[in-house]
C-alpha cells in the first residue's frame, strides 16, 4: 500500500470509510470556526448532510460549484463568504468543487477542508485553472494548497463506472507527465510510479466490483500520489491541450483527459522513450501510449473528441490557441503536429508519433 505519510508535505492527510462523519472533529482539529461548504448543485444532498454533521461550526452552503472554475461565479462565492464571515471552506465533490475552494482561498485567504468524490488530484496541489471570456488559465500559488484532505472510499464507491475511468485517467496523467517534466526528480519519478501502480492494480478491481471499499481507498492513494505529483513539478503538452480543450469548447475534464493522453505520450514518446519505458512495463506493452490507450479502451473510456461535441473544423482553433504562447515540451512543439495529434484523438484513432 502507497505510504502516504513518507512523501506529504504541508497537508493533514487522512483516509477511512465514513470519515466524512468525523467532520466535526476534523474541522476543530483544523481551527475552523465558522465553515462555508460549497458543492456542485448535483451534489448539494451531501453538502448539507456535511452541514448538519458539522453543527454550529457550519454557516451555509454554496452548492454554485461548475466546471472550468468560471470566474463569475467564484466572485458571487467570494461575495456570500464575506457576508458570513466565514473562516474556512470546505470542498466536497470533484476538481470543479475543489477548484471553488480554491479560488474562494485566493479571494479570501480561508482556510480549506476538502472531501474529494472524485480522482481528479486537485485537492493535493497549490495550482487553480479558471476561466474567464472562454479562456482558461492557469496559475500557482501555496495560499491554494488545502490544508487537510479527507478520502473517505464510501464516497467514491457509488461513482459511476464511466466517471470512475475516465477521472482516473485523468489522476494518471499527472503521473504521467511528471516523469518527464523538466523539473523532475528522483523522488517524483517514484511518487508518479506509485500512483500509476495504485490505479493499475487497483482498477480492474474496482471495476468488477463497484462497492469494493479496498480497492476504492487504493485508488484514493494512488489518486493523492498523481495529485501531488501533479503539485510539486511542472505539466507540458498534455496539460496545455486539455485546458485549451475544455476552456475553449466546454468539455467535460475528465473525458478530454482520457482521450487526449494516449495521443500526447505518443508524441513526446518520440523524444523520451526512455523516460516513459516504466510505463510500457508497468502496463505490459512494448509501447507506453499504446499500452495505456488499450488499457482505457478495455475500461470503456472515451476515445473521440467527435463523442464529446467537438467538430473537424473546432480542430484548426484548438491548435492555434494550443501553440500561441510558448511552453516548455520535450519534444518540439509544431502546429503541424499538434494538428495530426488533435486529428487522431478527434478520430478515435490509435495514438502514433
Amino acid at each position: 500500500m502507497l505510504d502516504v505519510a513518507q512523501f506529504a508535505k504541508d497537508q493533514t492527510v487522512a483516509f477511512g470509510a465514513g470519515i466524512r462523519n468525523e467532520i466535526a472533529t476534523h474541522a476543530e482539529r483544523a481551527g475552523a470556526e465558522r465553515v462555508l461548504v460549497v458543492t456542485t448543485p448535483h451534489q448539494a444532498d451531501l453538502g448539507q448532510a456535511l452541514a448538519d454533521a458539522l453543527g454550529p461550526r457550519a454557516v451555509g452552503l454554496s452548492a454554485t460549484a461548475a466546471m472550468h472554475t468560471p470566474v463569475d461565479i467564484s466572485e458571487a462565492a467570494a461575495e456570500e463568504l464575506r457576508r458570513l464571515q466565514a473562516d474556512s471552506v470546505l470542498a466536497a465533490g470533484g476538481g470543479s468543487t475543489v477548484g471553488l475552494g480554491k479560488a474562494l482561498a485566493l479571494r479570501t485567504s480561508v482556510q480549506q477542508i476538502v472531501l474529494p468524490t472524485t480522482y481528479a488530484g486537485s485537492e493535493c496541489t497549490p495550482i487553480l485553472g479558471q476561466t474567464e471570456d472562454g479562456v482558461k488559465t492557469t496559475m500557482k500559488d501555496p495560499r491554494l494548497l488545502p490544508g487537510t484532505v479527507l478520502y473517505d472510499p464510501e464516497l467514491v464507491a457509488t461513482l459511476p463506472v464511466a466517471m470512475t475511468v475516465t477521472s482516473a485517467l485523468n489522476a494518471m496523467a499527472h503521473a504521467v507527465e511528471a516523469l518527464y517534466a523538466q523539473d523532475r526528480s528522483p523522488e517524483s519519478d517514484q511518487l508518479a510510479m506509485l500512483g500509476l501502480e495504485a490505479f493499475r492494480q487497483a482498477l480492474p478491481a474496482v471495476m468488477a466490483d463497484p462497492s469494493d471499499l479496498a480497492a476504492r481507498e487504493a485508488t484514493q492513494r494512488g489518486a493523492w500520489a498523481c495529485g501531488t505529483v501533479l503539485g510539486r513539478v511542472g505539466m507540458a503538452l498534455h496539460h496545455k491541450l486539455c485546458h485549451t480543450l475544455g476552456g475553449s469548447f466546454d468539455l467535460p475534464h475528465a473525458e478530454t483527459h482520457a482521450i487526449i493522453l494516449p495521443h500526447a505520450m505518443a508524441y513526446n514518446a518520440a523524444a523520451v522513450p526512455d523516460l516513459l519505458a516504466p510505463v510500457a512495463a508497468l502496463f505490459e506493452g512494448a509501447d507506453a501510449a499504446q499500452a495505456v490507450w488499450s488499457f482505457a479502451r478495455d475500461l470503456g473510456a472515451p476515445s473521440a473528441l467527435k463523442d464529446l461535441g467537438v467538430t473537424e473544423t473546432d480542430l484548426d482553433h484548438a491548435a492555434d490557441i494550443a501553440t500561441r504562447n510558448a511552453y516548455w515540451n520535450p519534444r518540439e512543439i509544431t502546429r503541424e503536429g499538434l494538428r495530426a495529434l488533435l486529428d487522431r484523438a478527434w478520430r478515435g484513432a490509435a495514438p502514433a508519433a
